[in-house]
C-alpha cells in the first residue's frame, strides 16, 4: 500500500447497469451556466448511480455556510432531489464538506481517497487525483497540513465571515502558484500504476488536473491492461466551455459524454 492511504472498498448494487463519474465542477455563483447544467443533469442522470470525485464546489468553508438562501443551500437541494444514489469523494477545494451536510442531502460519503468500487466483476479505483501530483511538493505539504484534525478544528472555530475571507486569500495564492508553474496537473504514472497493482484493479479514475485523457500504464501480472482515466472539469461560462461525464457500463465499456 506504499504511496497512498488505506483502501476503502465499496460494493455496488447488483442492479446497477451504468455508473456516471464527474469531478471538478467548481460550482460558484459567478458561473451560473455551469450550475444550471449540473442541476439539469442531476435531475435525470440517465445512470443508476453518480459518483462525484471532488471539487464539486469552488470552495467550502464549513457546513454552516449552507444557510437558507445561500448558493450552498441551492446546491444542497439539487443533490437531495437526485433520483439515483449520489456518492461524494472530497477534493482539494471542498475537503471541508462535512458528513452532516452530505447526510442532509442524502449523499453517500466516501471518506477515503482512493476508494475501490467492486461492481459487476470490475475493480475500479476512484480518487480525486491530487495525491498523484507528487512533483508539487509545496502543495503536498499544504495538503497534509489542512487535512489534519488539529488544523480543521482550529479553522472551524473562526467566524464564518473570517473563514470565507481566508478561503478567498488561499484561492488567490493557489492561482498565483499555478500561474508560476510551467506544467499544470502532472501526475506520477509510476505511483498510479502502483495504486492499481496494490488494489488489484485495472482502472483508475480521477480528476483534479483538468486534463481529460486516457493513459496506458502497462499490464499486471495476469496480462490485464492498466488504465488511468482523467476526468474533465466543467466550465460552461469559461472559454473552454466543457461539461463532460464519464459513463461506465456493467460490461466494462466506458464512454465520455459531452453535455
Amino acid at each position: 500500500m506504499t504511496g497512498r492511504p488505506a483502501l476503502d472498498e465499496l460494493h455496488a448494487s447488483t442492479d446497477w447497469r451504468t455508473v456516471d463519474v464527474i469531478s471538478d465542477l467548481h460550482l460558484r455563483p459567478e458561473e451560473p451556466a455551469t450550475f444550471d447544467a449540473w442541476a439539469r443533469y442531476l435531475a435525470a442522470p440517465g445512470a443508476d448511480a453518480v459518483f462525484i470525485l471532488g471539487d464539486l464546489f469552488e470552495v467550502w468553508v464549513g457546513d454552516d455556510a449552507a444557510q437558507p438562501g445561500t448558493f450552498e443551500a441551492r446546491c444542497g437541494r439539487v443533490l437531495a432531489a437526485c433520483p439515483v444514489p449520489v456518492f461524494f469523494l472530497r477534493g482539494n477545494r471542498d475537503f471541508l464538506v462535512g458528513s452532516d451536510f452530505l447526510a442532509r442531502c442524502g449523499v453517500r460519503d466516501l471518506p477515503a481517497d482512493p476508494t475501490l468500487l467492486l461492481w459487476a466483476g470490475q475493480r475500479v479505483l476512484f480518487s480525486h487525483g491530487d495525491l498523484l501530483c507528487t512533483d508539487d511538493t509545496a502543495y503536498q505539504q499544504f495538503r497534509a497540513q489542512v487535512r489534519s484534525a488539529d488544523w480543521q478544528r482550529a479553522f472551524a472555530t473562526q467566524p464564518l465571515a473570517q473563514r470565507q475571507a481566508l478561503a478567498r486569500q488561499m484561492r488567490a495564492q493557489s492561482q498565483a502558484h499555478q500561474a508560476g508553474q510551467t506544467e499544470y496537473g502532472h501526475t506520477d504514472a509510476a505511483l498510479a500504476r502502483r495504486w492499481l497493482l496494490d488494489a488489484g484493479a485495472t482502472l483508475l479514475i480521477h480528476g483534479h488536473t483538468h486534463r481529460p485523457a486516457d493513459h496506458a500504464l502497462g499490464a499486471d501480472a495476469q496480462g490485464r491492461a492498466l488504465t488511468q482515466v482523467v476526468l474533465s472539469d466543467w466550465h460552461i461560462d469559461a472559454g473552454a466551455r466543457r461539461a463532460q461525464l464519464l459513463r461506465l457500463h456493467a460490461d466494462g465499456q466506458r464512454q465520455r459524454i459531452d453535455l
